[in-house]
């Protein structure tokens, strides 16, 4: 069973930047994707980025141009570096991780961004 963990989580000001990341552990073959979702109060989750096996990437319009995702496949792990934070970057960041017949979720990492 894959097990995603986050961390990286924090308060940070506006303007400021932080790094999120999500290691994959258990029983992995295959890793379809890798992606970084959030939710917000009073918010549905949503998808921030998401990075694919082959290396392709997709982003939500708010995270363009700032935020950057990246994956090391020797170590199951997927980064978000995101810069220029705002405050309604605020939310709980969640990973997700696909594969053949599987989907994972992990616990999230607060994000909270003072203006």
């Amino acid at each position: 069973q894959v097990q995603p963990v986050e961390s990286g989580g924090g308060l940070v000001q506006a303007g400021g930047s932080l790094r999120l990341s999500c290691a994959a552990s258990g029983s992995i073959f295959s890793i379809n994707s890798m992606g970084w979702y959030r939710q917000a109060p009073g918010k549905q989750r949503e998808l921030v980025a998401i990075v694919y096996r082959g290396g392709g990437t997709n982003y939500a319009d708010s995270a363009k141009d700032r935020f950057t995702i990246s994956r090391d496949n020797g170590k199951n792990t997927v980064y978000l570096q995101m810069n220029s934070l705002k405050p309604d970057d605020t939310a709980v960041y969640y990973c997700r991780i696909t594969g053949p017949g599987f989907e994972a979720w992990g616990q999230g990492t607060q994000v909270t961004v003072s203006s």
